[in-house]
């Protein structure tokens, strides 16, 4: 299993309500990440806005690929563009850019 990382910016404007919408997220996009192998994945959010996450999976680029082909992520990456600070027109999953491993304990 590779260990990824990546982070994104939210909009401060925008924290308290990023943070409920992953109270409540879509059952049917958590049953899509597990079938397309992101597995232990979390999300972390600083107040300043800085998102960390991370996922183990055996390929990060086939992961991504399998949520891509699925109607329930375009939908949820949709919705959530307006969340991010980010150039106009990119998807949030496109910016998701692995952080490279420097240490491991």
């Amino acid at each position: 299993m590779k260990r990824v990382c990546f982070v994104l910016l939210v909009k401060p404007d925008r924290l308290e309500e990023y943070k409920q919408r992953h109270r409540v997220v879509w059952p049917e996009l958590q049953a899509a990440l597990r079938e397309a192998g992101w597995n232990n994945y979390s999300l972390f959010l600083r107040p300043d806005g800085l998102l960390v996450g991370y996922l183990e999976t055996t390929d990060f680029e086939r992961a991504r690929a399998e949520m891509a082909k699925r109607e329930v992520n375009e939908r949820w990456q949709r919705e959530m563009a307006g969340f991010f600070v980010q150039p106009e027109g990119v998807l949030p999953d496109r910016m998701m850019v692995p952080l490279e491993e420097v240490f491991h304990l």
